[in-house]
Parts: C-alpha cells; structure tokens; sequence
C-alpha cells in the first residue's frame, strides 16, 4: 500500500482536506437542436435549430486566433503520477486540476472556458488535465464521481483543496483563483 504523502492529491481525498462549491445556482445548459450534416458528422456549416424550430443560419464559431492561441492545447494533460510530482514539489503559484474524459459533453464545453483562462492567468496559475478514462484509479482516488470535476490547489499547503464538480461559469472559476488561492 503506497503511502498517503500530506498535501499530495490522494491524501487530500483520503482526509476529506477539501471544500466543494455548488453549482446548483447556475441554470442548467440547454442543446438546442443538431449540427449534423448527411453524412452523420460535425458540419460547421450548418443550420442551427432553435427551441422553436425556426432555424438560424451561419457559421459555428471558431477559436480565436491571437498570438498565444496555437493549434496545440494550451492546457496540458499530464499522468497521476506527474500530478503528484506537481502537488509535492516547489511551486509559487496554484494548480487548476481538471479530471475530464473525451466522450462528456460538460467538459468539452469547460475546456473552452479553461484554455481562456490558461491564457488570461499565464505564469499566474497552473492549469492542467486528467483523462478519466486513462487513469482510472487515480480518479476513483480522488473521489471524482462526476464530469468535469476540478480542484484547485493552493501553493500554500496549509490551504484546503476546492473541489467543484460539473459545468461551472469561467466568472465562478476566476472568482476562486482571484479570491481563495
């Protein structure tokens, strides 16, 4: 049995050494209609269906194209066993861990949000990712029972972990770094 290391990931799950914030007050996101041309793919040219089955047509958005947008993810996947090199080394800023998987729509659409907030806090704020699918036992470790769930790490050890589970807003997501790491 591995040791349990203070302020490493898989002890802040074994003691309970994190606080969770409600995503209850936000209202749920709505799909409204389908993007899926004949052949049964991801068109980005196609009508959108409104709730009222009038359709919209246009353009999906793409990303925007700045100087520190580049075609590579700028919030990188690591392994466990990176995540805990990261928790247990020295470091001066806070960590945005994300534990996503590839199929959930939620975390497709907080990606977005999170690769915005990678450029805005640059060398302020650590953001990384975990597949769930790819390390199963450190997510099941580390409590993850739904999709995107997100910790916050203080570089400060003596600071609780913030654990938020589902869909939350970039405003709520900027307030915790701004306010409690």
């Amino acid at each position: 049995m591995a040791a349990v290391i203070p302020g490493s990931p898989s002890c802040l799950a074994a003691t309970g050494r994190f606080r969770s914030y409600s995503s209850a007050v936000f209202p749920p996101i709505l799909f409204l209609g389908s993007n899926f041309s004949n052949t049964g793919t991801l068109s980005p040219l196609t009508s959108l269906t409104t709730s009222y089955g009038r359709a919209t047509s246009g353009v999906v958005a793409a990303a925007p194209r700045k100087k520190y947008i580049e075609d590579d993810y700028l919030v990188k996947k690591v392994t466990a066993k990176e995540v805990e090199d990261l928790v247990k080394g020295k470091r001066s800023i806070p960590i945005v861990l994300d534990f996503y998987a590839t199929w959930c729509g939620p975390c497709i659409l907080m990606a977005q949000d999170l690769e915005m907030l990678a450029v805005e806090y640059e060398d302020n704020v650590m953001f990384i990712k975990v597949d769930t699918d790819d390390e199963y036992e450190f997510a099941r470790n580390m409590q993850v029972r739904g999709l995107p769930t997100l910790y916050f790490i203080s570089p400060d050890p003596k600071k609780d972990a913030i654990r938020t589970e589902g869909l939350i807003p970039k405003e709520m997501i900027k307030n915790i770094i701004d306010t409690e790491m």
